[in-house]
């Protein structure tokens, strides 16, 4: 073989890898969304990839949201739990924690003021390091005490004024008391349960990544 013909395949082979190495370089960089919550959000009873983490990155996909979600909901933890983990349950990659805590302290009476109390240190943690939250809420039923209901709903919308976060009112809404979409526990989710709150939470986070990516570029969110 000719040193001419020896060299066409070598030119050929590098002109193919600039070309791969030009399109993974303008290929979006995926984000990445870590889940801090408690067993909804862990995906208590359901395989991985049917828990409400997994749902919220396909939703995310399908809307053309590059994102990888990681999930770091621990069953039972209370927003107490959640403040003495978030250091290392939340990786510094993270472009964005959700911020889903509270449930276990509704189901224990613990003092609403106490929850806020954590989560708001979970929340000045995540600012601290730098990465943006959008806090889920749960909602409270009167039943269980019309004075606490009240005290305990108003914890979530007055913690994301405070540190002007995008707030999903409750973690359950359109989920809870649907036999449908519930587990035979009737508290946590079941596959099509969990699909839905990640099909509902996927806008709002979309739109934080997106005025995450604003903020950085040194323009004002829209």
């Amino acid at each position: 073989m000719s040193p001419t013909a020896q060299r066409f395949p070598s030119r050929r082979r590098f002109l193919l890898g600039l070309g791969l190495m030009t399109q993974i370089a303008a290929a979006p960089k995926s984000a990445v969304v870590t889940v801090l919550g408690d067993s909804i959000t862990a995906g208590l009873g359901l395989p991985a990839r049917d828990a409400m983490p997994a749902q919220l990155q396909s939703a995310l996909q399908k809307m053309g949201v590059p994102a990888i979600v990681r999930a770091a909901g621990v069953s039972g933890d209370t927003s107490g739990g959640g403040l003495a983990r978030v250091g290392f349950s939340v990786g510094n990659d993270t472009t964005l924690c959700v911020v889903a805590l509270g449930g276990n302290d509704l189901l224990q009476g613990v003092e609403p003021s106490k929850t806020k109390a954590n989560l708001r240190g979970v929340l000045q943690k995540l600012k601290a390091r730098g990465i943006k939250a959008v806090l889920v809420g749960v909602g409270a039923p009167p039943i269980i005490g019309a004075a606490y209901a009240r005290e305990f709903n108003a914890v979530y919308p007055s913690l994301a004024r405070e540190f002007a976060v995008p707030l999903y009112p409750n973690i359950l809404a359109g989920v809870s008391g649907n036999p449908t979409l519930i587990q035979r526990d009737g508290l946590h989710p079941n596959a099509e349960g969990a699909k839905r709150i990640g099909q509902a939470l996927a806008p709002v986070i979309a739109k934080a990544l997106n005025s995450r990516r604003i903020s950085a570029g040194g323009r004002r969110p829209g």
